[in-house]
């Protein structure tokens, strides 16, 4: 991979990381996070950065690197510039898997933690499984049917989510912020449980380049060329929406960062997708970086859920990119 586009996504997150970690209702002056860093200074800060700052900042980074790299991913298995996990129904499949985990009063322990992506990810890929035979035509996924078939199962599985919130005893504005993409499971625990998910998918996928370099051929040409079809597709997908699963899980649904990024890494370095991949993932974490500092500043002190934020950005992008498929022949 060529060291600039690398070095420049890595400075980029660096720098969003920090805004992330200074930027709240308390804002944490620069030589004061430095302190706090080191273990020193006011211990207010150190309070903050340490027990609310830092693990919501850490919690977003993943979340945006997830949906990033799946979102590349899935365009590169679909070979479909707008199969996104929100888009094609996967991020609302795995919500209402989410939905239906947090329905069950499990006694709450660590591993109790594990339950909720684990049901998550059974429903995402049992949508994706669903939506990827619905719109498949021959050997081909045409956009219009993979938009449609997205669109009816993402309906269907809100409104079951919706259904199970409204039977809910839990309190509705909640529940209504953790579907809005509101990152209500904050803690140093929700990191820990995140982390062995998203390390098996997201290393799963970044050795998975190769393959999706030659899915873009076609089947038979990569068949020709070495590639056992079934066996990456399969791999491939499970491990896309593990990642999408265990995102949407503890922060939400989060809608248009798997379409975003990979199209603007895809303008920038090409469609290698050697180094589309782990630049997808860079700048999944920077772009959600950026949403979640806008939806704390935008109205504050009040918060809003940055999937408002993510949609709001993302719907015009979404057009001009429906746009520019038809103009391409995407159809």
């Amino acid at each position: 991979m060529p060291r600039t586009p690398l070095l420049l996504s890595l400075l980029i997150l660096l720098l969003t990381l920090v805004l992330s970690v200074a930027i709240g209702s308390v804002f944490i002056p620069f030589d004061e996070l430095w302190q706090a860093l080191r273990g020193a200074g006011n211990e207010t800060y150190a309070s903050i950065l340490w027990n609310i700052r830092l693990p919501r900042t850490v919690l977003v980074m993943l979340t945006g690197a997830a949906l990033g790299i799946s979102g590349a991913s899935y365009q590169g298995l679909f070979r479909n510039p707008l199969a996104d996990p929100y888009l094609i129904g996967v991020a609302s499949g795995a919500g209402l898997g989410a939905v239906i985990a947090m329905s069950i009063q499990w006694p709450y322990s660590f591993w109790s933690l594990f339950i909720v992506p684990l049901a998550a990810f059974l429903m995402a890929l049992l949508t994706v499984s669903v939506v990827y035979f619905m719109a498949r035509i021959g050997h081909t996924v045409p956009t219009t049917n993979l938009i449609l078939a997205g669109v009816a199962i993402s309906s269907f599985a809100t409104s079951l989510t919706s259904f199970l919130m409204l039977r809910s005893t839990e309190e509705m504005r909640r529940a209504l912020g953790w579907l809005l993409g509101g990152s209500i499971q904050i803690g140093w625990t929700s990191i820990l449980a995140i982390l062995p998910f998203l390390t098996i998918g997201t290393a799963v996928l970044l050795i998975s380049g190769h393959a999706l370099n030659l899915l873009q051929f076609g089947d038979d040409q990569a068949q020709q060329l070495g590639l056992n079809i079934t066996r990456a597709r399969g791999v491939i997908l499970s491990a896309a929406s593990l990642v999408t699963a265990t995102a949407v899980s503890f922060s939400g649904i989060v809608g248009f960062v798997g379409l975003i990024v990979p199209h603007l890494m895809r303008m920038w370095t090409g469609v290698d997708y050697r180094r589309l991949l782990p630049l997808s993932l860079i700048g999944g974490a920077s772009l959600l970086l950026i949403a979640d500092v806008i939806a704390r500043v935008v109205l504050a002190p009040q918060e809003i859920p940055v999937g408002i934020v993510t949609a709001l950005a993302g719907a015009p992008f979404f057009l001009w990119v429906l746009k520019r498929a038809k103009n391409q022949g995407f159809w």
